[in-house]
């Protein structure tokens, strides 16, 4: 990895993470087409060289968060405890299954295009007019659905925030509460992924190590922008940042949506 390349992965990584850590997303889902469209890094390399983006990145985020208390409370333990046996899974699955991306990125924008354009709506409305919040899921629920991202992240190398945060949020929980356990199951999730890659790496050909350097170039990045997002959240209102929650559902579904059609 050259300098430049180097610089452009950090920059990637900072500004990415800026918009998208306020909400509880590590910005490794958008971070994935950048480094296989302008940084070059081939397949299935790219699952854990992201995975390796969200472990530097994460204590960032995460070191705001607990200044301020959000990790505290059950639904950290929830997600992590559903996250880490799902990103083994998905791990063992892409090295020796190699799943086709197509069907995944379809189910991705499938799910992300309607839900962050409910979400968007259904926040608007809410600005509008008082409504009751909704329900919030039960832990088993919740658990469930940790597990069933933590699949998809050892596949793809995604961050379960971008998944678990529009679903969490849209159920009735606030973005201040979701947010931090996204980030840190994210996190959590992402060290177990990326050494469970760098262990098939010595059994498997291909391939199957992240890339180090450049993902410490993007994960520095991260670093930085993480903490200046958690430092941001509590500063603007749960509306803006239920709206921004919904953007960036409409943005990963649509990023999935068009990589579909080419």
């Amino acid at each position: 990895m050259d300098w430049s390349t180097g610089l452009l992965g950090f920059a990637a990584g900072l500004l990415i993470s800026v918009v998208t850590a306020p909400v509880g997303v590590s910005g490794a889902v958008f971070l994935l087409p950048v480094q296989v469209s302008v940084l070059g890094v081939p397949s299935p390399a790219v699952t854990p060289t992201n995975l390796l983006y969200n472990v530097v990145a994460g204590p960032g985020a995460l070191l705001r968060h607990h200044r301020n208390g959000g990790l505290r409370g059950p639904l950290t333990r929830l997600l992590v405890l559903g996250t880490v046996p799902g990103v083994v899974v998905g791990a063992v699955i892409r090295v020796f299954a190699v799943p086709g991306p197509s069907v995944f990125r379809l189910l991705i924008a499938v799910l992300l295009l309607p839900l962050g354009g409910w979400l968007c709506l259904r926040t608007l409305h809410r600005a509008a007019r008082r409504t009751t919040p909704a329900r919030e899921p039960s832990p088993r629920t919740v658990t469930r659905l940790a597990m069933a991202v933590g699949v998809a992240g050892g596949i793809y190398g995604i961050g379960g925030g971008s998944l678990l945060g529009p679903i969490l949020v849209g159920r009735g929980m606030p973005v201040a509460k979701v947010a931090p356990a996204a980030l840190a199951a994210t996190f959590v999730t992402s060290v177990v992924g990326a050494g469970t890659y760098a262990l098939l790496s010595l059994t498997t050909t291909g391939d199957i190590a992240p890339y180090w350097s450049l993902g410490l170039a993007c994960g520095l990045g991260g670093l930085c922008g993480g903490y200046l997002g958690a430092y941001l959240q509590p500063r603007l209102p749960e509306t803006a940042l239920r709206l921004l929650l919904g953007v960036l559902a409409l943005g990963i579904g649509g990023i999935y949506a068009v990589q579909i059609l080419r």
